[in-house]
């Protein structure tokens, strides 16, 4: 096994870093593992209204550029323990308020916040702190910690519910147990240096025109991966029936699998490039994407919960292809703080698409049904891979 020393510099605090997100990561399990049964089940939102739930989940991630302008004169490492207080407040607020649409979708909003600033910070610190060349491998091993997290959340909810039952009464105790492991993954974040100190002659709008197609990529992978990250589990729960406990063991496989891929395609990124892996996800994605939108037509009802549940971690998988881009801009930028000013900023490009989507694909889904719901998730996966093929690697530039 690779060393970790062999792909991080050994002055960088990359395992108070690891350690953090593995903690960050377990509460997420903890708290993914429940909350779209919770809002189902609970609050009774259906599909629109889970659309709309969506719209303000993802809205952090378009308004980060503005939210990290004000954070600038901070280095990656703070605004990184920044992110963290705000998920603390966001879930302390969703184990306390009544479950009304108003104060529980005001809960996501706050929690969605913090973590869409750490969301940046993650990438932007895995590749500062690792070794010349070794950015996509690095970038899989920080997705592989945050798997080994989650799975561990994941199964935690497994358990609960397997002692418990269908009790309502475990979600409230699950959303509190997640703040307490917040608490603790600030903790530890608090042994980080804050050692990338950003140049304050920069603009705070980090806008350059070489990064136009990674913007752009950036627009196509938002769109696509929303529809599987919002609609994707609440389709098994309302339209399957699935519950808590069904839904928080296929979030525990997905992650066994994305926990052994990260590391493999953070290899074929380094070894084949980020272009062909940009390129090469689409043939996968359009079957995913067909067999989740048209498996009850096809397969007994029974059958096709299982199939869309394969889907699903095979969705998961393919998705890791995301860390391409990410080196794609290590490979154009000319410093670290270009990096990190790029990756945020393609973080707000992202969202543009993905509020949008989450608030209209509740409708379509309503109004057109499924099908067409995925069938448009693999016309923009092929979108993203066509405009993916006219980027020039450093070699052809």
């Amino acid at each position: 096994m690779t060393k970790l020393t062999s792909i991080f510099r050994p002055e960088s605090r990359f395992r108070a870093f690891f350690v953090s997100i593995a903690t960050f990561a377990f509460a997420y399990g903890l708290y993914k593992g429940v909350i779209d049964n919770y809002l189902a089940e609970i609050v009774g939102m259906k599909e629109f209204d889970k659309g709309v739930s969506e719209f303000f989940r993802e809205l952090p991630g378009f308004l980060l550029v503005f939210v990290l302008a004000l954070l600038y004169f901070f280095s990656a490492e703070n605004i990184y323990k920044i992110g963290a207080v705000i998920m603390l407040a966001g879930m302390a607020m969703q184990a306390l308020v009544p479950s009304t649409r108003f104060l529980v979708t005001l809960s996501i909003f706050v929690y969605s916040l913090g973590e869409h600033i750490q969301l940046g910070m993650r990438n932007t610190l895995s590749l500062q702190y690792s070794k010349e060349g070794r950015g996509g491998l690095a970038l899989g091993i920080q997705n592989s910690v945050y798997q080994i997290g989650t799975l561990a959340g994941f199964f935690a909810v497994v358990a609960i519910f397997a002692a418990f039952g269908k009790s309502f009464s475990v979600f409230r105790p699950i959303f509190a147990a997640s703040a307490g492991v917040i608490a603790l993954g600030f903790l530890f974040s608090t042994q980080m240096n804050a050692k990338s100190i950003a140049d304050k002659s920069k603009r705070r709008f980090y806008f350059r025109k070489k990064f136009s197609k990674y913007y752009m990529l950036e627009v196509f992978y938002g769109a696509r991966k929303q529809i599987f990250f919002t609609f994707g589990p609440y389709v098994l729960v309302l339209f399957y029936g699935a519950n808590a406990m069904v839904i928080s063991l296929l979030f525990a496989v997905s992650a066994i699998c994305c926990f052994v891929a990260s590391p493999l395609v953070g290899k074929i990124i380094d070894r084949f490039g980020y272009k062909i892996v940009m390129i090469s996800d689409t043939l996968i994605l359009v079957i995913v994407c067909f067999f989740y939108g048209f498996a009850h037509h096809i397969f007994p009802k029974d059958v096709a919960f299982a199939v869309c549940c394969v889907n699903y971690i095979l969705d998961s998988v393919i998705s890791l292809a995301s860390m391409a881009s990410n080196v794609y801009v290590q490979d154009l930028a000319d410093d670290a703080e270009e990096v990190r000013a790029t990756i945020s900023t393609g973080v707000s490009v992202n969202h543009l698409i993905t509020i949008l989507i989450a608030l209209f694909g509740g409708w379509i889904w309503k109004v057109l049904g499924i099908e067409t719901l995925f069938a448009i998730s693999a016309v923009l996966g092929l979108c993203n891979s066509a405009y993916a093929a006219t980027i020039r690697t450093r070699a052809g530039r």
